[in-house]
């Protein structure tokens, strides 16, 4: 008799009490469901390997609920919690404020059962994968880029060169892998070098191969990285460092397709298509005479921008998570989530190191943090929550930033107009008014 292998238990301690169709909706998506008091929470944690989030259930209760509910967060700092407050709760209550900072999502009444789903399933790590669909390894929902998702499937198919541009960190290589993921060439070989690390007297050698005795130390014939990956792609990163030698040899496969190792002058016909990604201003290196004008249109046949990851709105919260799933798989570590403070550090931060500088943060808190829950100060960003104009805020005065901000935050608050105020720290009323002065039809943006 073979034996079935029990699942693990998933289970949501709810101090207060739920309504009818809460019970009947954590139910249905397989989670159990314990209702305790606050002087009944003896005993309560993980067991047998299955995931226990706790509840605090704020919409009755008044001052003594509240109290009772931030001694047993500090009774319990291993445990995710998530909070439920009424619309007419003072944000500004000191306990209840740590309680939400505490907590790694909280929601406003009436619930939305799908959200807090959501964030029961991030806890679990039983989410869905958050990348992009074609599975391109790319992960992000933000405007910019599903522009670059777009263009990416666009140019792929067409053998021509791309050139990638953006900032250090940004994934150009990512979007040179995808690139080449979705062309005809897929199946052949990827070559990814990087042109600012190759020394500069063996560049020529590395790219395009030597013959021996071609110099000293040319004790046997060398293959290239450019006829190693015949028939396929070869990704070219920092190609703006390229000496001036090289770029000539390059110049000379991109036009005629044919290339010569050093010490030879047999010319060998080629077939690779070339990606290359930079992140200085070529059109100034052109003009300081670093780069050739002739190879820079020769690149620049079509061009995709990679954004920075200030750009990018809430896509750093979908990596900051997918990068801790990632590390939880590979490292035995507490932390399953985000606190709401470390996820309001998380888009306030300029991200000068963009998604590479993201993925340390994550790594390093991952390994820091003692409880559940990542806080703002396990990613060395507490100083963030102290800027009193952080980007996209309302303390901002440009009108378009202020629209866009709005706009976000409705967003993110699912359009709850109540939580929407919270999170900008005004009135309902404040809310209506910046919608009329942005001219922003709630209806229309649901």
């Amino acid at each position: 008799m073979v034996g079935m292998m029990e699942k693990p238990r998933r289970c949501v301690v709810w101090f207060g009490q739920p309504a009818p169709h809460e019970r009947a909706g954590l139910t249905k998506e397989g989670w159990m469901l314990r209702v305790v008091a606050t002087d009944e929470a003896a005993g309560i944690g993980v067991r047998n390997g299955g995931t226990v989030v706790a509840l605090a259930d704020l919409r009755e209760g008044g001052q003594g609920r509240i109290r009772a509910m931030e001694q047993l967060m500090a009774e319990h700092p291993r445990l995710p919690w998530l909070a439920l407050v009424s619309p007419d709760t003072p944000a500004h209550e000191p306990l209840l404020e740590h309680i939400l900072q505490a907590s790694a999502d909280f929601f406003t009444a009436p619930l939305d059962l799908r959200r807090l789903l959501q964030a029961l399933g991030r806890l679990d790590g039983d989410l869905p994968d958050a990348a992009a669909p074609d599975d391109l390894g790319i992960t992000g929902r933000s405007p910019a880029m599903q522009a670059v998702l777009a263009s990416i499937r666009k140019y792929a198919p067409v053998d021509l060169p791309v050139l990638i541009t953006g900032e250090t960190g940004t994934g150009k290589e990512v979007a040179a892998r995808a690139l080449c993921g979705l062309s005809p060439r897929r199946a052949k070989p990827f070559a990814a070098i990087n042109c600012g690390a190759l020394p500069p007297n063996l560049v020529q050698s590395e790219l395009f191969g030597h013959e021996r005795g071609a110099f000293t130390g040319a004790s046997a014939r060398r293959i290239g990285h450019f006829e190693a990956a015949a028939g396929g792609t070869v990704f070219l990163d920092e190609v703006g460092d390229l000496p001036l030698d090289a770029q000539t040899s390059l110049l000379r496969l991109l036009q005629e397709g044919a290339l010569e190792r050093v010490g030879s002058s047999h010319t060998i016909k080629l077939d690779v298509r070339v990606l290359a990604a930079t992140h200085v201003d070529l059109e100034k290196a052109v003009a300081d005479g670093r780069f050739r004008q002739d190879l820079y249109y020769r690149l620049n046949v079509l061009r995709l921008r990679m954004p920075a990851l200030r750009e990018r709105g809430d896509d750093v919260e979908l990596l900051a998570q997918q990068f801790l799933d990632a590390f939880r798989e590979q490292h035995d570590t507490h932390a399953h989530a985000f606190s709401r403070q470390a996820r309001d550090a998380l888009r306030r931060f300029a991200w000068p190191g963009n998604v590479r500088e993201l993925l340390n943060r994550v790594q390093r808190a991952a390994v820091v943090a003692e409880g559940t829950l990542i806080g703002a100060a396990d990613l060395e960003l507490q100083h963030v929550l102290c800027d009193p104009t952080p980007p996209g805020s309302l303390g901002t005065t440009r009108v378009e930033a202020e629209r866009a901000a709005v706009v976000a935050c409705l967003r993110e608050s699912r359009f709850n107009i109540s939580e929407c105020a919270r999170r900008l720290k005004v009135s309902r009323v404040t809310v209506y008014r910046l919608c009329k002065k942005h001219r922003l039809a709630l209806d229309e943006l649901r």
